[in-house]
């Protein structure tokens, strides 16, 4: 199998790799910048986000290489990201300062986006004029317009997602800074009270905004679950285990036991739930059951595996940016064998028997794959080694930044950029792209947003990833 082929090079800098994938999200950062700023080519922008119905929605992420605010998909990136801390922190050292920073960027948008009782705010920027044009975010002139979820347009997946958001985020604030860790948790209970009471998708009440470029597919009974699950880790309240409890059925028909990304958190579940359980309860089932069923989709040895792997190892599952699947997937197969480990356990696939080691081994198979350790030699993180790509489909690193051409670029201004073979002119840090196809080929073409676009939910698992692989 393929997958023993990237083993055996030479060992990457998962430290520098880890410090450019945080690094990363100063360069998606929307409103104004603080000093600290390290990303320096970026400065400003949509500073008056939400000002036109009187509500202050400045800051936050632009989601990839646009600058529209997405809160779902935004929302599933801080949960990763605080996941990713409050797992491997401890191997973070000097970079999880800028990881918390990071989460705090998205935490003190998500308190402004659900400061309103009765509404939580889904989305800022009108997707079809910014998409429609390339222009650095710092030049926006397209709508800004804000969208929100209500108790009679409701949207569970989106609010139960900053509901698990706020909650996961409460606990890496909680040792250091305790009134904003309660100020969180207080707001992810609010806000899961509003999505499970005011039940139904945002599809249905934003469709024409949200879709096709975040539609939900999965349904919003996953997010309630997810959300329930990290209030429960972050309060210990029995509320929300029974809710999980009672409602896991919800659930048990459903395909996507091996699904986990920024729609899909049955996966997850499963793995956080677990984790929380140890196995040593009768509540074991259906989560450690479920759980082990996730790995055996995964690996690329079971004989029920439901993902398919290129020729150089790396994993692949249909639809765009495909390594979200890569990084969210390894993520979990890592924390999962960790109670493993603890429990002396081995996981069997058919007559398969799975250590926690081989866990261990094929998230960091895939981690190496996307740091070079492939059929190109070539990283898919800009800024790590020696090569890497440089046409990103990212408006604000392919711009010239105002710091170098301080004259408006206007919506039809960029189009020459886009369309350049030159390399981009402004290094987007950490950033991680789509990736190869299936044959391990990518063409580094700005005009290929399958295989070229970043996002922040590429990297928020990858960098609890790096933190445990540079330490082991």
């Amino acid at each position: 199998m393929a997958m023993g082929l990237v083993a055996r090079v030479a060992s990457h800098d998962y430290g520098d790799a880890l410090t450019k994938s945080i690094l990363f999200y100063e360069g998606q950062r929307s409103g104004k910048l603080p000093p600290s700023q390290r990303m320096t080519w970026r400065k400003d922008s949509a500073f008056r986000d939400g000002f036109e119905i009187g509500v202050d929605l400045v800051g936050g992420y632009y989601d990839a290489g646009d600058n529209v605010k997405f809160n779902f998909p935004m929302a599933f990136s801080i949960t990763m990201l605080a996941w990713s801390v409050l797992e491997f922190g401890q191997s973070m050292s000097s970079d999880l300062q800028h990881a918390m920073e990071a989460i705090q960027w998205g935490t003190d948008y998500f308190l402004k986006a659900t400061s309103i009782p009765g509404f939580v705010f889904a989305q800022v920027g009108d997707p079809y004029g910014d998409h429609n044009s390339w222009e650095r975010p710092e030049d926006m002139d397209t709508p800004r317009t804000p969208y929100a979820v209500s108790k009679q347009f409701p949207g569970s997946e989106v609010s139960a997602e900053i509901a698990a958001a706020l909650a996961a985020s409460s606990m890496v604030f909680r040792p250091i800074n305790r009134a904003y860790s309660a100020r969180l948790l207080k707001r992810a209970r609010m806000v899961f009270e509003f999505a499970d009471k005011y039940r139904g998708s945002y599809n249905d009440s934003l469709g024409q905004w949200v879709c096709p470029f975040y539609c939900d597919y999965s349904g919003y009974q996953d997010e309630l679950l997810w959300g329930a699950a990290w209030l429960f880790r972050a309060t210990k309240a029995p509320y929300y285990w029974n809710y999980v409890l009672s409602n896991i059925k919800n659930l048990e028909k459903s395909s996507s036991i091996a699904e986990f990304r920024w729609d899909t958190k049955h996966a997850g579940i499963n793995v956080l739930v677990s984790k929380l359980i140890q196995s040593q309860t009768p509540y074991s089932e259906p989560f450690v059951t479920d759980a082990d069923k996730f790995v055996c989709s995964v690996l690329p040895e079971s004989p029920t595996v439901t993902v398919s792997y290129s020729p150089g190892g790396l994993l692949i599952k249909p639809g765009g940016s495909n390594l979200q699947h890569a990084t969210a997937l390894s993520f979990l197969l890592l924390v999962y064998s960790r109670p493993l480990s603890k429990a002396n356990r081995v996981i069997h696939c058919g007559n398969i028997v799975v250590s926690p080691a081989r866990l261990i081994q094929v998230a960091r198979s895939q981690v190496d794959y996307i740091l070079g350790s492939n059929p190109l030699n070539m990283s898919y993180m800009v800024g790590y080694g020696n090569k890497f790509p440089k046409r990103i489909h990212h408006r604000g690193s392919s711009l010239p930044s105002i710091t170098q051409h301080r004259q408006l670029i206007d919506c039809r201004g960029g189009d020459t950029y886009f369309s350049s073979d030159n390399p981009n002119p402004n290094l987007l840090a950490g950033a991680v792209v789509g990736g190869p196809d299936i044959k391990d080929s990518y063409a580094d073409s700005r005009a290929d947003f399958v295989h070229s676009e970043p996002t922040t939910y590429i990297n928020a698992p990858l960098v609890g990833l790096l933190a445990y692989f540079k330490s082991h």
